[in-house]
């Protein structure tokens, strides 16, 4: 009998200052937003957005409590194009 094998291969996404959270557990969530903020910083991209989705608010509040700790963030805002409560935007410090 085969039994099932755990090789996972890791999908590398791009980094474009765009982090779309829909794939993701609140869990993966937490460690992902901090890495994702250096990254960007280290391909000097100082402004990202976050789309977390309406729904009940829950993602959107974690990770604003994430933003509010990380101490390369400067400010962040809800994205006011068209109305959407869907997604945050991030201003960064930028490196050095």
């Amino acid at each position: 009998m085969n039994e099932p094998t755990d090789n996972y291969n890791p999908i590398e996404l791009p980094i474009d200052g765009v982090l779309d959270l829909h794939t993701f557990s609140p869990k993966e969530v937490k460690q992902l937003i901090p890495d994702y903020i250096d990254i960007c910083l280290e391909k000097n991209i100082t402004q990202i957005r976050i789309i977390h989705g309406k729904g009940i608010g829950t993602l959107r509040g974690i990770v604003r409590s994430i933003l509010e700790k990380h101490p390369a963030v400067i400010s962040f805002r809800h994205e006011s194009a068209a109305g959407s409560w869907g997604a945050t935007v991030v201003d960064l410090k930028p490196n050095g």
